[in-house]
């Protein structure tokens, strides 16, 4: 009996070993994928092993980022591994986990199918949003793990609603928390779910979401005053938004019109699209709340893709950070991608038999035409990478780089009281471990006037890395007298003196 029960997983143990091979498929040239995020983790992983506290590469207090995700990729030290090496094997069992607890949550929806089960689960394994996700050593390869580890943690909690199921689904939420500031919409959706449980008295209610919100979020707080007490801020240095709500519902838009394989003549409509889409999730959620049905897996899955659309989309409008993009919305594409189709075994149970298979053959050739534009997506990208690796610092743009490669040679090129400064100050540190002051953004006036005060310096100049938010070449010239030490096509060490008037 207990090996039968197993057995009705087998095959979504299959797309989850699967999953773990795939991430090797595409980091298997050149290693995991490499952004300044990801050396700000790695750096910090190695600062929790080898000192015990949360200090990045650049000797600063890791405050823009949660410290879980570093804290997680820490113990690849443990196996004599650092992070970066070990990052293809930890981001491939992640992600297998992703499509097992996937698959398992499926499994048990109202109207089990195991076909709509295996095309889901093709879905999420083919997806360019997650793969390149899992291509990286991002946070957001743990925080999805979580977020559909706590789907079944909370489900437990709603079939029977005790204080034991009630905090183990808290403390899932809260390591979400410290894995990413936007994992307070895990503790959002349970809440909700919590209160709109009609089956349980007002009084338990609120009593329930208030231990599971403060429970949720107590780890959150410790972290927050962690970074306050060590320095002055509790998230890092942020910024106004300068982009307004329609724009960002536009570019919220564009995301999802680009994960279901459109071309770029629907990028327009996208706002729309969104809009619809989210507000009849929302109908959704108020129909299986009047009818009593919000304990389902396919209601928690709803209400965290609506939620944590909501929560993005109210975030970038007043807080700046970049872009929308696929990176910032992928956690909620196994939601939303669920919320969206999850209704379709239970509409095809209700049609009559001789009209069913034919209404289920539809389905399946739409769902086949999606999973086509996946996989020809995913060649594409394999094409280009295969030659060159993951985009970023293990790419051959920079691997092969004359200019990386004498720095690397040469690092005792500075004088030990001159400071060195750097459009990139992670870059110095990933490929020389050397130490170098990224120069200020334009927006900081104190930091540019107290950089401006600089009577002598070293600057690495990444081409490549120039950005439009960091003071230029041309603001430098202004102030300082520049004087190129070693030339390359992809950067150049200066020697950079303040002019005298």
């Amino acid at each position: 009996m207990h090996l039968t029960r197993y057995l009705k997983h087998f095959d979504t143990l299959l797309f989850a070993i699967a999953g773990y091979f795939v991430v090797h498929f595409f980091t298997n040239y050149s290693g995991v994928g490499i952004s300044p995020d990801s050396i700000m983790y790695a750096s910090t992983a190695k600062s929790i092993y080898k000192h015990g506290n949360l200090t990045t590469f650049n000797g600063s207090p890791l405050t823009f980022f949660p410290a879980f995700y570093p804290a997680v990729l820490s113990i690849s030290f443990l196996f004599g591994l650092n992070a970066v090496t070990a990052g293809p094997v930890i981001n491939g069992l992640l992600f297998a986990g992703v499509v097992l607890l996937s698959g398992y949550c499926i499994s048990k929806f109202k109207t089990p199918s195991v076909i709509y089960k295996w095309l889901v689960l093709a879905s999420i394994l083919l997806s360019p949003s997650l793969l390149e996700i899992y291509s990286y050593l991002w946070s957001e390869t743990l925080f999805i793990f979580l977020t559909i580890l706590f789907i079944p943690a909370f489900k437990s909690y709603l079939n029977t609603p005790d204080f034991k199921s009630l905090l183990i689904a808290a403390l899932i939420a809260g390591l979400c928390c410290i894995t990413r500031y936007a994992g307070i919409t895990v503790v959002a959706t349970g809440g909700l779910l919590i209160l709109a449980d009609a089956r349980l008295a007002i009084k338990k209610r609120l009593t329930n979401a208030l231990i599971f919100g403060f429970t949720g979020i107590l780890p959150l707080v410790i972290n927050l005053l962690v970074n306050y007490l060590s320095s002055g801020l509790s998230t890092g240095t942020r910024k106004p938004s300068v982009t307004s709500f329609g724009e960002n519902l536009h570019y919220f838009g564009v995301v999802i019109c680009d994960w279901l394989g459109l071309t770029e003549a629907a990028h327009p409509y996208g706002a729309i699209l969104s809009a619809i889409i989210l507000i009849a999730l929302i109908v959704v959620i108020i129909w299986r709340t009047l009818s009593k049905e919000i304990n389902r897996y396919e209601s928690i899955f709803t209400t965290f893709a609506v939620v944590y659309a909501v929560f993005i989309l109210l975030i970038a409008t007043f807080s700046r950070f970049e872009q929308l993009n696929s990176r910032l919305l992928s956690p909620m594409y196994i939601y939303m991608l669920i919320a969206c189709t999850g209704w379709v075994p239970g509409l095809i149970s209700t049609i009559r038999m001789n009209n069913r298979k034919w209404v289920a053959v539809a389905a399946v050739i739409v769902m086949a035409g999606f999973l086509y534009n996946l996989t020809v997506i995913d060649l594409k990208r394999y094409d280009d990478e295969f030659e060159y690796g993951v985009p970023g610092y293990s790419d051959d743009d920079w691997n092969t780089s004359p200019f990386i490669s004498f720095l690397k040679t040469n690092k005792h090129i500075y004088k030990p009281d001159i400071p060195i400064y750097s459009d990139a100050d992670e870059a110095v540190y990933f490929f020389t471990g050397g130490h170098a002051k990224l120069v200020p953004h334009k927006f900081f006036v104190a930091d540019v006037a107290k950089f401006n005060k600089q009577k002598q310096f070293y600057l690495v100049w990444f081409n490549a890395m120039a950005s439009p938010e960091l003071i230029g070449l041309a603001e430098i010239e202004k102030n300082f007298t520049v004087k190129a030490l070693h030339s390359f096509d992809e950067g150049t060490v200066y020697m950079i003196t303040k002019r005298i008037n």
